[in-house]
């Protein structure tokens, strides 16, 4: 392949939390008739799309701009996302059909029964309604996210590895599988991780918490029981993408806190805004940036719309039938992929030559780059995003120069709730898989 990839040192990946494509990037190219300025097509938002509402009425889409009333809170409440309503939201009904073709009409009526049945530690922002579901984010709006998207290349192609929740999906990102599991009740996987990969063949990694030891530290065997050195916090990332000593593989992750900048829904979105613009000016000042490509991407939906039918050949990592009879040949909706580096066109709208890009994509470019084998049957199908580094010359513009990050206006509606990963931390922590640091959150 003729691509720059064996000219990357360093591949950072920022996993952020349960938002969709639509939702976020969706009106990215809307008012240029969804072709980027490089003239590729880009599979967003018309303007047009819609789902039923509670009796029937159409909702369309609507964007979301910064003079909404809880623009960075938005869709104002958490929305279903495991199995079952990911089914509900793609094929309006809990069970998939045969074939399992969606027509991803169910969002609306989704949302409609998580308002109508808050749960405990949930909040709902006043007046929000089931059609809020359909809101997603104009380019203004979220202008650090937007302008990498359109200053480097943007993914329209990029699927989560499994069509349920969190602790699956960020277990096919770091190990290719779930084990079989479609749920979070699982927190610990016992198989061999990315991580565990790089220490056989003596290459660096770091995983990074925001200001705390990782979650995913505690997540894999070859994790919990690794080196110290091996991981630190978003602060010890600056310092290192600084000096240019970052590892090969970096793995950031969010703050959890309900307060945090994991973009959860529905959290403060602006402070995920702040993540995304340090994590990029970090590495863009970093002594090694033409030598690093940073992923920016999410875990899955977390049940925001997205208007494209997820792919039904996925390749199954192994041979067993999951949880809930699935047997892990289609992935879960897009979810939001920004690629970046110097070596990268302005306006990229990427998509792999042959296949759908999901988080194993992630792992088979590790792999490629550093001659790796695979760790399961979909990562060594799964196609990499090295064909986008096709420049032989650095840039040496910055898109995001003079862009102002977005603050939030009125209060947190989470503020004072403990948030789900949060106490899977301190679950992990007090079975000893995560060091126990007073102090931190």
């Amino acid at each position: 392949m003729t691509d720059q990839l064996p000219s990357i040192e360093h591949l950072v990946v920022l996993m952020l939390e349960n938002r969709s494509f639509d939702h976020m990037l969706g009106f990215l190219y809307t008012d240029h008739d969804n072709l980027s300025p490089a003239g590729q097509p880009y599979d967003g938002l018309t303007g047009k799309e819609s789902n039923p509402g509670p009796d029937g009425t159409p909702v369309t889409v609507f964007p979301i701009h910064p003079d909404h009333p809880h623009a960075y809170f938005m869709p104002g409440a958490d929305p279903a996302e495991g199995y079952a309503a990911t089914n509900d939201q793609l094929f309006g009904s809990p069970s998939a059909p045969v074939p399992p073709i969606a027509h991803n009409e169910g969002f609306v009526k989704d949302f409609a029964t998580v308002l109508a049945h808050p749960r405990p530690g949930r909040p709902v922002v006043p007046g929000t309604v089931p059609g809020d579901i359909m809101g997603c984010y104009a380019p203004d709006t979220l202008p650090v996210l937007s302008g990498l998207a359109r200053g480097y290349a943007v993914c329209d192609r990029w699927f989560c590895s499994a069509p349920t929740e969190t602790l699956p999906n960020r277990a096919f990102a770091c190990a290719a599988t779930s084990q079989g599991h479609m749920d979070d009740r699982t927190h610990t996987f016992a198989v061999t991780s990315v991580f565990g990969l790089l220490t056989q063949h003596q290459i660096p990694w770091r995983i990074h918490g925001y200001t705390a030891q990782p979650l995913t530290r505690g997540n894999f065997p070859d994790t919990s029981s690794a080196d110290p050195g091996h991981f630190g916090r978003f602060a010890d990332f600056t310092t290192a993408a600084a000096a240019g000593t970052l590892p090969a593989f970096t793995f950031l992750e969010p703050s959890w806190s309900s307060t945090g900048n994991s973009q959860h829904p529905n959290y403060d979105v602006a402070l995920g805004e702040q993540l995304i613009h340090d994590t990029y000016r970090a590495v863009r000042t970093g002594a090694a940036w033409e030598r690093t490509l940073l992923v920016i991407t999410y875990d899955e939906h977390g049940g925001c719309y997205d208007h494209v039918a997820p792919p039904i050949d996925a390749v199954a990592p192994d041979s067993s039938t999951g949880q809930f009879g699935f047997d892990f040949t289609r992935l879960g909706p897009r979810v939001p992929a920004v690629l970046v580096s110097p070596l990268i066109e302005p306006g990229t709208v990427f998509r792999a030559p042959a296949g759908a890009l999901d988080h194993t994509s992630i792992l088979r470019t590790v792999q490629r780059r550093w001659a790796l084998p695979p760790l399961t049957l979909r990562d060594a199908a799964a196609p990499d995003f090295g064909g986008v580094l096709t420049r032989t010359r650095p840039r040496t513009d910055d898109p995001l120069d003079g862009v102002v990050v977005p603050a939030s206006a009125g209060p947190n509606p989470a503020a004072g709730t403990l948030s789900h990963l949060a106490e899977v931390h301190a679950e992990l922590t007090a079975r000893g898989l995560i060091p126990a640091e007073p102090g931190e959150v």
